[in-house]
This record gives structure tokens, C-alpha cells and sequence, in this order.
């Protein structure tokens, strides 16, 4: 008899692989004696566990005088097969009792077994999930898995963002998990889904969790550059209703210029809205801003320090406007104390400060703070740490922040078509952000080398809002100091007396609250009285060592080498090379090093005047200088690029000549380019860079001494 019973039943496995006929099949097999198995095998493949309890219809029948009772029943669909001894129903089998069961009968029977374990009160596990994903609304499963997205929300956003999706498959309240679904997609790079998630919820008549939505959407506006409306949003909501979000409306307010909302949405000497970690840590990170407007803002890097270490012990990852490391780092840097940022990032960095949507920017700082202290190595692993610290793409303002970071690395190197490239995306990125105070500082960086390109058109307007937002905040000394350094540099690059006064006037002004304002000021007047050809080398020497004080050694390097091309007086001429070799050791090469230090082959040139050719036919000192050569360089601009006089450039490319056997200048430039390649095999060689405007090569040749026109468009500071 029982061979009778599994006969059909093993048929149906082999069958049950195509869901709709192994349905078909099941029906019309598994009757009669044989229904209890079905019925068994369908409350196994809902959810129910052996040895039960089981569904309510099915545990009466097994109950009752005629049924051959459970353990009969399960022994006869281990039998068929069906039924594997740890109590799973074979797969084939499931998906066809499963699609070949009426819905409201599945739904009936998981809302019984959802009663049972609520009943015990055992968590769903993965059979929330399950449930979810197969269609049944039951508030139950929705409360479960919504309780466990806001576990996950912290320290697993993707997973979090799943949840969230489940929970209103199983019938969540839309409007009530808005703001933290729209949470957990900003943390996993969504900033669209993050966006439209908000949309629904502020635009409802009652938005429930509403601070906490605004607070994620002035996170995904201030990612998008666009800080502003970050303002907006808590200007929208109101000092009333800010609560713990007090401080970062007073960050976002400042940074956007309106520093009477900020004072008003968080009031001096507010105290915490409680005294966890976070809520401190809140409190501070808007207490350091505040304090960095003031004239003497020394308190505001301590209190971002203080922030960025209690929220780095409190592991959250609440969203905001800007991290407080990011803050303290960008104070500090202001500050020109560079090493400080360093520092605070890395500890941010290791604390998952922000969670992933905040480590590409961190580690951006990381890479600016790298490049002023003259360690592009440095700064580019940095940026290699950004650009593959997420899955998704840089947002717009850190991609922003990463060009910016691309235009000085190039403009530090002399690469003139590095610069080019870099710039173009600068230009790219800039289109898909605003000005704020936090962003000064790549700004800066744009105008200098919008300067050199002769390209400031491009970003007039940007640095017109630039002026008019540190107005409006009273030109606070720390945040306006760094940027009226880079107008005074980009105006001497123009050539520009009547734009280069008044932020002189301006540093001058700061002197008496920024230590930095003063060095910069001594710096400007030095390079005015450089480019003037009346300066004394002492004044210049103490300002280019001014510089590197402050964290910009290669900027007074550059000063310190450019005034060495202009002395009159040998010893004048030799004190500062040694001064620009001190502040920037590595020179400044048009290549790759090959062979010695750059040290060692310092050392040859100036005791032998790097007589010591290879292969190629030249030193190593002379294919530095012949890399310069084919990049269009003058004599000058070869001498303050890797600190020799322009005398001793002079001298090298007339050696280079009578080594070649080069017959004029054209015949030098081929024969240079031939060296270099075979130094170098698998590359072609230096070539000429085009220029950005004409497209023609920037080779202006070799300047005749006592002939001096005007700079080109990539010469000056």
C-alpha cells in the first residue's frame, strides 16, 4: 500500500521541475490518503518547522480518529522523496506547491505562522524577508523588519536600505520610514533615490521625523555642492523645531554666508540637547564654526578637534552637512598648520567618521594637506583612497575638491599640459557646484591657475561670490586670509597693480589677528619687489622661509628661486638657490628620476657640472634640463624650476649642443627628444605641450640672454 502512495509522489519530483505542470501534477496526485502529505509538505514550504506547532486545519486532521497521525504522514513523504530528513521540502516540489496553491490560501496560512512566533516571541529572522519578498502585508512583518533596518541603519546602510523596501512591501507606513530610508540611500551614494524619498515626505501636510529629514537632505544638497540650499532647508524648519540639529543648521548657515540665522538657530552659549557623545560632539562642531568667524579664532580648531574625537568614540553616522574632522582639517589648513589636518583626518579615517559617504572627502583633505606640504606623492595615494574608497562615483562637490586638488599637483610640477588637462576638469566640475566657505580654498587654487592660463574669465563670477560671501560674514580673518593670498599671487601672475592692492591692504589688515596674514604680506611685498628687480635677498629669504613655516614650502621655494634668477650679485644669487633647495629638495623635474637621488645629482652638478653622460649621451642633470627644453621653458624658467642660475642652464644646453653635434636650434630640439627616448624605450619621449588657447606647440625657443620680453602665460609665482 505504501508503494502505492509514493509511486505518484516520486513521479511528481521528477516532474516538479516545471513549476506550472509539477502544480498541475500534485493536485491531481496527491488526494485522498495522499491530501495529509500534501498538506504537510505546503505548511513546511510557508514557513512551518517540524515538530510543529503546525497550521490549525492540518493539525486537527492529523488529530482526528481516522488520520494515520503525524509521524505517519511525514514517513510517507520522506518516501516520495519530497521531504528531506532535516524537514525541507526539495526545492522543485516547493515552488510548485507554492505556485500551484491558491495566494489567499498561502497568505492564510503565513499569517497563522506569523501568529505563532509572534505568539513565542522569537524574532522573524530572514522569514520576515522571506514573507515580504513573497507578497504578504501583514504589520507584523512590516514592525520586524522595519525595527531591524533601524539596527542595520548605523553601521550597514545598504542593508538598511533593503529592509526599508521589504518593510513597505510588507505594508510600512511610507511617509513614516521616509526620512530614514532616505538616510540609508544617501549613505550608499544614492543621492537621487535620497532626494526624492525627502520630496514625498516634506511635501505631506504632517511629515512625521521631519528633522532628521531635513537634516539628510541638507547632507545630500551640501554633497552636491550646493550648501546653500542646505540653509535653506533648516531655515525652512525653524529655530523652534531644530532641536539637536541646531548645530549643523548654524554650519550650514555659516558656511552659506548668513551668519545671523546661524546665531539665531543656535545661540552663543547653547548647551547640548543632552550629554551623550553625539549630542556633544553636535554642540561642538557648531561652537568651532561660530568661533572661526571671530578675530581672534584660535578656540574654533580646539572644539572641531573636540568634536571630530567624540563622534569618532560614537560611531555614528547621523548625517550632515560636513563631518567635524572635515571642519577641523579645513580650520587647520586655513591655519597653516597642515600637519594638524593630517593628523585629524587619519583618526577620522580609521573611526569611519561619516560613514562611507564622508571618507572620499576626508581622505580629499588628507591629499590638499599632502600637496602644501610639497609631498605630491603623498597626495596622490590620497586621492587614489578617494576615488575607489565607494562603489559609486565621486559626488559633486568632492569631485569638485579632486579637481582642484589635479589643477595644483600640475601647476606645482611645471607640467605645463598636465595643467591643461587638469584644468579643463576643473572647468567640468565647477559647472555643478557653488561657492561656500568651505570650499575657499580649491577656489584659491582655480584662480591662480585660471591666472596662469589666462583664463580668469572662467571664474570671475565664481570668485565674485567668493568676495561678496566673506562680506557678508564680516571677513573673518582665518577663512579669508588664505584667499586674498591667492588673488595677491594671481594678480601678480596678470601683471596687475590695481588688483593686486587691495588684498595686500587686506593681509596687512588681518596681521594684527593672523599670524598667516603676516607671512603672507611679507611674502607679497617680496615678490612685488622681485618682479620690480629691487629687492634685498635677506627680506626675500626670510619671507620664502616665512612660507614653509605657515605649511607652503613650495610656494616660497618658487619665490625664493625666482629671485635668485633676478640677482645682480653672485652671493645674492647663490644664498637663495640654497634657500629654495632647502624649502624644496625635490626640485622640480619634468620627468620621471632615473638613477640617483635628486640630491646626489644636485651634488655632481654643481662639482662637475653633471659631466657624466650615459647611453643616451647626457647626465642626469641634462635630460632634466633637456626635458625642460622641449617643454618650451627659457633659461630663467629653467632655472627656478629645478633651482640653477640661469647662467648654468645657459651653459647646459650649449654642452648638450656640442655633445649632440646639433646644428641649430630646431636640429637640438629633434636630437633631444631622440635622447630622451632612448633613455626611455617604452615611452616617446618629452614633447612639446599644446597650448591651451592656439593649439600650436608652446616651444618659444631659447632665450637670447639680455633679450627679456614679456612673460608667457606660465611664468611668475
Amino acid at each position: 500500500m505504501a508503494a502505492n502512495h509514493t509511486q505518484p509522489e516520486r513521479e511528481l519530483h521528477e516532474a516538479g521541475t516545471s513549476a506550472p505542470a509539477g502544480a498541475a501534477d500534485m493536485a491531481q496526485q496527491l488526494r485522498g490518503e495522499n491530501a495529509a502529505v500534501r498538506e504537510l509538505l505546503l505548511a513546511l514550504s510557508v514557513g512551518f518547522t517540524l515538530p510543529g506547532p503546525l497550521p490549525g486545519e492540518l493539525a486537527h486532521k492529523l488529530e482526528s480518529p481516522d488520520s494515520p497521525g503525524l509521524d505517519a504522514v511525514v514517513n510517507r513523504a520522506e518516501a516520495s522523496g519530497l521531504l528531506l530528513t532535516d524537514g525541507t521540502v526539495v526545492g522543485p516540489a516547493q515552488h510548485a506547491l507554492l505556485n500551484g496553491t491558491p495566494t489567499a490560501r498561502v497568505h492564510a496560512l503565513q499569517r497563522e505562522l506569523v501568529g505563532f512566533v509572534s505568539a513565542e516571541g522569537q524574532p522573524f529572522g530572514d522569514l520576515a524577508r522571506e514573507l515580504a519578498r513573497g507578497g504578504l502585508a501583514d504589520p507584523r512583518v512590516a514592525a520586524e523588519l522595519e525595527a531591524a533596518a533601524d539596527k542595520a541603519l548605523q553601521h550597514n546602510p545598504g542593508l538598511a536600505a533593503q529592509l526599508y523596501g521589504e518593510a513597505l512591501l510588507a505594508g510600512a507606513n511610507e511617509l513614516r520610514i521616509a526620512a530614514r530610508r532616505a538616510q540609508a540611500a544617501a549613505a550608499t551614494g544614492d543621492l537621487d533615490a535620497a532626494g526624492r524619498i525627502i520630496d514625498g515626505l516634506l511635501v505631506s501636510s504632517d511629515p512625521p521625523d521631519v528633522r532628521l529629514g531635513v537634516d539628510v537632505a541638507a547632507s545630500v544638497w551640501a554633497q552636491r555642492g550646493l550648501l546653500v540650499r542646505s540653509a535653506d532647508l533648516y531655515a525652512w524648519l525653524g529655530p523652534a523645531n531644530m532641536g539637536r540639529s541646531a548645530p549643523l543648521a548654524a554650519v550650514a548657515m555659516i558656511g552659506s554666508g548668513d551668519r545671523a540665522g546661524a546665531e539665531e538657530a543656535f545661540p552663543a552659549g547653547s548647551a547640548p540637547v543632552s550629554p551623550t557623545l553625539l549630542a556633544v560632539a553636535l554642540s561642538q562642531t557648531g561652537k568651532g564654526v561660530m568661533e572661526s568667524m571671530e578675530r581672534d579664532p584660535h578656540k574654533g580648531l580646539p572644539l572641531l578637534i573636540h568634536a571630530s574625537d567624540m563622534l569618532n568614540a560614537s560611531g555614528s553616522a547621523l548625517p550632515l552637512p560636513d563631518t567635524p574632522g572635515a571642519l577641523a582639517a579645513l580650520v587647520a589648513l586655513h591655519s597653516g598648520e597642515s600637519h594638524v589636518a593630517d593628523t585629524i583626518i587619519r583618526s577620522a579615517v580609521a573611526a569611519r567618521q561619516g560613514g562611507d559617504a564622508a571618507k572620499p572627502r576626508l581622505h580629499l583633505l588628507q591629499a590638499w594637506s599632502a600637496m602644501q606640504r610639497d609631498d605630491a606623492g603623498e597626495a596622490r595615494l590620497a586621492i587614489n583612497e578617494a576615488s575607489k574608497a565607494n562603489h559609486w562615483p565621486l559626488v559633486p562637490r568632492d569631485e569638485f575638491l579632486c579637481a582642484a586638488l589635479e589643477v595644483g599637483l600640475a601647476r606645482r610640477s611645471g607640467d605645463v599640459h598636465d595643467l591643461v588637462m587638469a584644468w579643463e576638469r576643473a572647468r567640468e566640475a565647477m559647472l555643478h557646484t557653488a561657492v561656500d566657505l568651505y570650499s575657499l580654498l580649491p577656489w584659491g587654487e582655480l584662480m591662480i591657475a585660471a591666472a596662469r592660463l589666462r583664463e580668469t574669465r572662467r571664474v570671475a563670477h565664481y570668485l565674485d561670490e567668493a568676495w561678496v560671501l566673506l562680506t557678508k560674514l564680516g571677513e573673518p580673518p582665518l577663512w579669508a586670509v588664505p584667499l586674498h593670498w591667492a588673488a595677491v599671487q594671481a594678480a601678480l601672475l596678470n601683471k596687475s597693480p590695481a588688483d593686486l592692492a587691495p588684498h595686500a591692504a587686506a593681509l596687512v589688515r588681518a596681521s594684527e589677528y593672523s599670524h598667516m596674514a603676516a607671512v603672507f604680506a611679507a611674502a607679497g611685498k617680496a615678490w612685488v619687489s622681485v618682479l620690480a628687480g629691487r629687492f634685498q635677498a635677506t627680506d626675500v629669504e626670510n619671507a620664502a622661509r616665512g612660507l614653509k613655516v605657515v605649511g607652503m614650502p613650495w610656494e616660497g621655494a618658487r619665490l625664493a628661486g625666482h629671485a635668485a634668477a633676478q640677482a645682480d650679485e653672485r652671493r645674492d644669487m647663490m644664498r637663495l638657490l640654497a634657500c629654495a633647495r632647502d624649502l624644496h629638495p625635490q626640485g622640480g623635474t619634468a620627468g620621471p628620476p632615473a638613477g640617483p637621488s635628486p640630491e646626489v645629482r644636485r651634488g655632481a652638478a654643481e662639482n662637475n657640472h653633471g659631466a657624466h653622460p650615459d647611453a643616451s649621451g647626457l647626465s642626469e642633470r641634462e635630460k632634466e634640463v633637456a626635458r625642460l627644453v622641449l617643454e618650451g621653458k627659457t633659461y630663467r624658467e629653467i632655472g627656478e624650476a629645478i633651482y640653477i642660475s640661469p647662467r648654468t642652464a645657459e651653459h647646459h644646453i650649449a654642452r648638450m649642443r656640442r655633445r649632440l653635434g646639433a646644428e641649430n636650434r630646431s636640429d637640438l630640439l629633434v636630437r633631444l627628444r631622440l635622447a630622451l627616448t632612448a633613455d626611455h624605450p617604452g615611452q616617446d619621449g618629452a614633447t612639446a605641450a599644446p597650448s591651451h588657447e592656439t593649439g600650436k606647440p608652446l616651444m618659444r625657443g631659447i632665450r637670447v640672454r639680455g633679450h627679456n620680453p614679456m612673460p608667457g602665460p606660465y611664468e611668475g609665482p
